[in-house]
């Protein structure tokens, strides 16, 4: 459980997908545009337990290419919190934008210099994993996020279980065998979870081409991310139960306002919270 709350949050999810380049360089597939990398995607399942049954298994991080990152920015200023939405790539048609590298720069150069705490959901096993090995295989400068000082308490440490710069929920919420999926521990809720699709969707709508349903989807992850989080802090005496109705609300004008502004998908998800809503004050 985590024991405070850092001016700034980023409650943030990472989509990837098998890495085709690490197919060519490890197993000599070499498929490039205009193939869809299908034959890429097959040969990393493949070499890394791939079967009959599970023709899709989860493979190291490493050998994976981000896609999107996406994320609720919360900042607190005098007691006044403003939530923001960031979509990367934040125009999913523009190629340059679209590539991994700049990706992670953009995410690298923000988190370093607004030094926020992270919150992910598995992110210690996952998020924070992939988007270290990918900086490291693209030989990117770390920004700062990979430092890390002689003693947690001391400053800002990513990749300390002892520090509060970086809030992995699923840790909070059980260990080993009893730890809830993301989509369990928001919908039992009442915060919308996967809905329609999930993580194993993603190469599907790679190869279709359809990167702007991966980002809308990450979109999702990064609403109930949020929720979830604040539900925490609001059980762990954080956010009183005045500034856990708040919270709410704020998320809700966010969601009203991007939809407003275009981004109609996230209907879906005020939809779906409005109907779990409702379920939950049955109990």
């Amino acid at each position: 459980m985590f024991k405070n709350i850092l001016p700034t949050v980023f409650s943030f999810d990472v989509e990837w997908i098998p890495d085709p380049l690490s197919a060519e360089i490890l197993y000599g597939v070499e498929d490039h545009p205009p193939h869809s990398y299908e034959d890429s995607f097959h040969a990393l399942w493949k070499n890394n337990g791939g079967t009959k049954e599970n023709p899709q298994p989860y493979i190291k991080t490493i050998l994976c290419r981000i896609v999107s990152i996406c994320g609720i920015l919360r900042e607190n200023n005098q007691d006044q919190v403003d939530l923001k939405l960031i979509s990367l790539p934040s125009d999913a048609s523009n190629k340059e934008l679209c590539e991994e590298e700049k990706i992670l720069k953009g995410f690298l150069k923000a988190v370093g210099r607004n030094k926020p705490q992270l919150v992910g959901y598995n992110s210690v096993n996952a998020d924070v994993p992939i988007i270290m090995q990918r900086s490291v295989v693209h030989g990117l400068f770390g920004q700062g996020v990979g430092t890390r000082p002689e003693k947690p308490w001391e400053g800002v440490d990513y990749f300390s279980n002892h520090s509060d710069y970086h809030i992995d929920l699923g840790a909070c919420m059980g260990r080993g065998a009893q730890t809830p999926s993301l989509h369990q521990a928001a919908t039992l809720s009442g915060i919308p979870g996967k809905m329609e699709m999930d993580g194993q969707s993603v190469p599907a709508m790679w190869i279709r081409g359809d990167l702007n349903s991966i980002v809308q989807y990450n979109e999702f992850d990064a609403f109930t991310t949020h929720l979830l989080w604040a539900r925490i802090a609001h059980f762990a005496g954080l956010l009183n139960s005045s500034a856990y109705e708040e919270e709410q609300r704020l998320v809700r004008e966010l969601l009203l306002n991007e939809i407003e502004n275009g981004k109609t998908h996230l209907k879906k998800f005020m939809d779906e919270w409005d109907r779990l809503k409702a379920i939950i004050q049955k109990r």
